[in-house]
């Protein structure tokens, strides 16, 4: 599947599979970047991205793990 910024739930959701025993409020929007562009299959833009899309995913990416 293709992800872009667009995809804030799976992005967060793939984040949250990709390590589940991370907190997600401990990590900086500057490493949040990179390691939503590692994702495989990020077809997105770094210059597309902005801090409200940044804070969506981390809210979200947060909600699983709280939920597991």
């Amino acid at each position: 599947m293709q992800l872009n910024w667009n995809n804030v739930d799976d992005i967060a959701i793939e984040l949250y599979e990709g390590d589940p025993d991370y907190n997600p409020l401990q990590i900086r929007f500057t490493d949040l970047i990179e390691r939503i562009l590692s994702l495989p299959g990020f077809i997105g833009e770094r210059d597309k991205c902005n801090e409200k899309v940044l804070e969506a995913i981390q809210m979200i990416w947060l909600e699983e793990f709280n939920d597991s």
